[in-house]
């Protein structure tokens, strides 16, 4: 269906709560459950190594609100939303966390927190929680579909929006909200959903609060609908709603949202990153990296021209002045000419290259500035996401590297493996000892099958 007037017997808010209301997390799928479990092994060391930053101890310190939910990595209890928001921004404070590749959205650093945090208020058991992840993932990954790219264009930050309304599905399937209860849930969502995108303009921090900011938005919008609040049950296809808001139409792929959920799982198609740094630039990263190991040497270029696709320019690639050099490490992340530079040149991109010695390397910087884009029409993005670098050496060769697929992503997934090295490192660079790393590690291994959640091992 993809009409300008959406006319429909039920509203998709309502049609989607019975969705909702259908799964049952005892018969979801292996590659459900493993996705879940991953997502919550991953959100655990991403909140850990983020645990001693800055911008982790501001959230903690505004929302210092008493309560017994966990804020993971630290000794300190807040209240559910304020654990919500502050598991959510450290989740997503490095930028290495999941992607959905057809969004682009965040799943789990917003839905994760949410239903974690509902879970320790209400006293939830496993099973309570699993259905709530797969829910929440599924919902943000299914509205990322409707009209991709749109809210990006529009100015606005896809997790943030559509996280607002995936973790309200997320705590309502969770609590088992009754069919009123979650469309109502879902349309008091709407009107905290947010999220502006001008951290592009200075690399400042807000780009970090929006999942948090969204998982206690879902968190409070579900209570509240239990409570009794009515909100608007044509919150998303409405004149005055979400899509009209934050994608400027109203003529949406409307069966994305719906058709086959529970059934047809995208949340299985989770890509989880290899690099701290912005999705899209992932593949050009491993494209560096070969350069790298062939031998190229910066001082040998001439020039570098990379293939992109048109959506990620605004974000990754223009004003190309500053993304050749980055105002400071978070802009960094989403500065596809330095990233290629410093992988080029060091042979990796750890969160040690967004350090303020690395962003003052004059050979990075040197190279930096030799690279340029070039839109390619054909480019798949968001569909998926791909890399192509052209080096022109002074010498007058040319060498390509191509990358078709994200690395991490469903041509190419990380081994469950490499997700717990991942983890591992993590919370290491966060300060854990190992024993803290490997209760940490069982919790998540069996939360499904606990009858009450209790994260005392997460503080």
């Amino acid at each position: 269906m993809n009409p300008a007037e959406p006319s429909l017997s039920q509203t998709l808010a309502q049609t989607l709560a019975e969705k909702i209301l259908a799964i049952d997390a005892a018969a979801l799928s292996p590659a459900v459950v493993e996705i879940c479990e991953r997502l919550l092994i991953d959100v655990i060391g991403l909140c850990v190594v983020a645990r001693g930053s800055d911008y982790v101890a501001s959230a903690l310190a505004a929302w210092a609100e008493p309560g017994g939910a966990t804020a993971i990595g630290h000794d300190r209890t807040l209240s559910a939303a304020g654990a919500a928001f502050a598991n959510g921004t450290a989740a997503h404070g490095e930028d290495f966390d999941d992607t959905f590749e057809g969004g682009p959205v965040h799943a789990g650093a917003v839905v994760v927190p949410a239903v974690l945090a509902a879970a320790e208020q209400e006293g939830l058991s496993g099973e309570a929680v699993l259905r709530g992840i797969a829910v929440g993932v599924e919902s943000i990954c299914r509205l990322s579909l409707v009209v991709p790219k749109a809210v990006h264009k529009s100015g606005f930050h896809p997790t943030a929006v559509f996280g607002a309304m995936a973790a309200a599905a997320a705590v309502g399937a969770a609590l088992r909200l009754d069919r009123q209860q979650l469309t109502n849930a879902l349309g008091i969502a709407g009107s905290m959903a947010s999220g502006i995108i001008e951290y592009l303009a200075d690399g400042s921090w807000t780009k970090r609060m929006h999942p948090g900011w969204a998982a206690q938005s879902g968190l409070r919008a579900a209570l509240l609908a239990r409570a009794g609040f009515v909100g608007p049950s044509t919150v998303f296809e409405g004149v005055h709603g979400l899509f009209n808001g934050f994608a400027r139409t109203r003529a949406g792929d409307w069966g994305a949202l719906t058709e086959g959920f529970g059934t047809a799982w995208h949340a299985a198609l989770l890509a989880f990153k290899p690099y701290p740094c912005g999705t899209m630039i992932q593949p050009y990263v491993d494209c560096a990296l070969r350069l790298n190991r062939r031998g190229v040497a910066a001082e040998r270029i001439a020039e570098v021209e990379c293939e992109v696709g048109e959506g990620t320019v605004h974000r990754l690639w223009e004003p190309l002045a500053a993304k050749q050099s980055p105002a400071n490490g978070y802009a960094g992340k989403f500065a596809a000419p330095y990233c290629i530079a410093f992988a080029l040149i060091t042979g990796g991109l750890g969160f040690g290259a967004f350090a303020e010695a690395s962003l003052a390397d004059r050979r990075v910087h040197a190279l930096a500035a030799k690279i340029s884009y070039r839109i390619d029409p054909a480019n798949p993005y968001p569909a998926a996401f791909t890399g192509h670098i052209r080096v022109r050496l002074i010498d007058g060769d040319i060498i390509d590297e191509r990358q078709p697929h994200l690395r991490g992503g469903a041509q190419e997934p990380l081994s469950r493996a490499e997700i717990e090295d991942k983890f591992a490192h993590n919370v290491a660079h966060g300060g854990w000892s190992e024993a803290q790393a490997s209760a940490a590690l069982a919790l998540a291994r069996q939360m499904w099958a606990a009858p009450r959640i209790d994260l005392g091992a997460l503080r």
